[in-house]
């Protein structure tokens, strides 16, 4: 897992072929005008969503995992919370791994909460287990999906 600003997204261009077009794409957007929806930037190895998402405490935060993809998640209108465990930690999964949306959802608990601000991202690698969307209300969110490289 990477948290940081979005000013220093260069930073970590190295890390995955595709992350220095996925940067160059969110430097891109007007923050203040954006549109919900999906779209793609090279095929299915890298696309976007942004969409107003609800936000839930943490006791009812979904727990996931993904294995093709690598998520940057930016939130856009306030912070965002989430949390965070090692995929090697988590024993208890809820349902069977769904290939064709790329997640599986566990009842573990996170080992750790955090909160990210407008301006700021954090990648989620497969052997991170996450738990976006902790909050009251909503946020307007942005999440990239990046194509893990084999």
């Amino acid at each position: 897992m990477i948290l940081d600003s979005i000013k220093n997204s260069d930073r970590y261009n190295s890390l995955h072929p595709l992350f220095s077009k996925a940067f160059e794409y969110i430097r891109s957007l007007d923050f203040s005008n954006l549109e919900t929806g999906k779209t793609e930037i090279q095929g299915r190895d890298l696309f976007v969503s942004i969409s107003e998402s609800n936000l839930n405490n943490e006791e009812d935060a979904k727990l996931e995992v993904h294995n093709k993809y690598i998520d940057i998640q930016i939130p856009v209108s306030k912070p965002e919370g989430f949390g965070w465990i090692s995929r090697k930690d988590m024993k208890n999964p809820k349902d069977d791994f769904n290939t064709e949306k790329d997640v599986q959802f566990f009842s573990d608990k996170p080992e750790s909460y955090f909160d990210v601000c407008p301006g700021s991202f954090v990648i989620f690698f497969p052997e991170d287990g996450h738990a976006p969307c902790i909050g009251q209300g909503s946020v307007l969110k942005i999440v990239v999906k990046v194509l893990v490289k084999e």
